[in-house]
This record gives structure tokens, sequence and C-alpha cells, in this order.
């Protein structure tokens, strides 16, 4: 059973950072993708930055410039480094991996950031 563990959240002022990590418990080569998606009370989940197997990126238009996800295939973690945060940013963020042979989608059990204004 694949397992991804999130870790980093908390409560931060605007303006402020943090960096999630997101660790596999098998080797990152083993999806074709690692991304980030977050959820506020009353929306839906979205995207907010992921990363290809061959290291491209791509990012929701409204972190860009602030978050940058990437990757240590060493430790088999993800991360996404938030900076100048506002308080739009709260939400719970989950991990997701898809799985490069079978697609199957694996979920991480969410970590909450809230942006103090």
């Amino acid at each position: 059973q694949v397992q991804l563990a999130e870790s980093g959240g908390g409560l931060v002022q605007a303006g402020g950072s943090l960096r999630l990590s997101c660790a596999a418990s098998l080797s990152i080569f083993s999806f074709k993708s690692v991304g980030w998606y977050r959820q506020a009370p009353g929306k839906q989940r979205e995207l907010v930055a992921n990363i290809i197997s061959r290291g491209s990126t791509n990012y929701a238009d409204s972190v860009k410039d602030r978050f940058t996800i990437s990757r240590d295939n060493a430790k088999n973690t993800v991360y996404l480094q938030m900076n100048s945060l506002k308080p739009e940013d709260t939400a719970v963020y989950y991990c997701k991996a898809d799985e490069t042979i079978w697609g199957t989608e694996y979920w991480g059990q969410g970590t909450q950031v809230t942006v103090s204004s």
C-alpha cells in the first residue's frame, strides 16, 4: 500500500512562508506525477502545483511566482515552498501521486495551512 505523508502545515501571518513536505513510501520515479492540491471550506479541491516525472512543473495562476514545487529523489519527497502567503491560501493541502504503470491515484491525509491577515 502506497503511503504519502504530508507535513509542514501551520499558522502563519500574511506575507509569511511555509514549506510543505510529501514523503512517499516508495520511489518518486514510480509516479508519473506528484502534485499538491488544496481545499478551502465550502470550495472544491483544486490543483496548486504538480511535477511530472521528467521534472516539468505546473502551477495554478493564483500561486505562480509565490509557490515552488520541487523534489528530492533520494528522499522520495516532494516539497511545496510557499512564500508571500495570503489569507486566501488558507486551506487543507493534500499531496497526490499518480502511479506510472496502473495510473492509480494516491492521496495523503492532508495538512492544514492557515494564513492570518
